[in-house]
């Protein structure tokens, strides 16, 4: 789980979703941020709730075996960061979240804004709870229906519509050398 904050995010809130994360032990949650005060905040905050928390000894370890505390240059270069990291959850805890999406590509569930914990796609927001890991999130969604379903693709093209499209096969199959494919489409359009 990645949180990604600016100066507008509350540090109980990102530490409590830290922590939240971690108490799986083991979880990786990780902070990106680019406001330096924020991650001072955050980690004492982290040492006062894990205190108060019955597996807060789990978290705690959890926290030092798979977590981190990043400071970025800037908003894009944690955007950047993240969308490497392509993780299972993104938090996005930033005064402007949809802004902040715009420059986010690969995460498996997104949570927007302060008051969209994590926990709130786990027990009762409704999406998949089987979602990309180990960064697979640049290549793969969380699990859905559509999933078990069986696709093919159906083409159908009259003569008509075959000669719209004509020249664009013929250039294809030409650059890749491919005369074949080409004739394929001749043969249909001789008169």
């Amino acid at each position: 789980m990645i949180v990604l904050a600016d100066e507008s995010a509350d540090p109980r809130f990102v530490a409590s979703d830290l922590i939240s994360q971690a108490e799986h032990s083991p979880g990786s949650a990780v902070l990106i941020t680019w406001h330096e005060p924020l991650l001072k905040a955050v980690h004492a905050e982290l040492d006062r709730q894990l205190g108060m928390l019955s597996r807060g000894d789990l978290a705690r370890q959890s926290l030092e075996d798979y977590s981190a505390l990043i400071l970025a240059d800037s908003a894009e270069q944690a955007a950047m960061t993240t969308d490497r990291l392509a993780t299972e959850h993104l938090h996005i805890s930033t005064a402007e979240p949809e802004a902040m999406l715009k420059q986010v590509q690969n995460a498996g569930a997104i949570f927007l804004g302060h008051y969209t914990p994590v926990a709130l796609g786990d027990y009762v927001a409704g999406p998949s709870h089987v979602l990309p890991t180990g960064g697979t999130a640049r290549f793969a969604n969380g699990l859905c229906a559509n999933d078990f379903l069986k696709r093919s693709s159906i083409i159908s093209y009259d003569k008509a519509a075959l000669q719209h499209d004509a020249d664009n096969v013929r250039l294809l199959a030409d650059k890749e050398g491919l005369t074949a494919h080409r004739n394929s489409v001749d043969i249909r359009l001789q008169d």
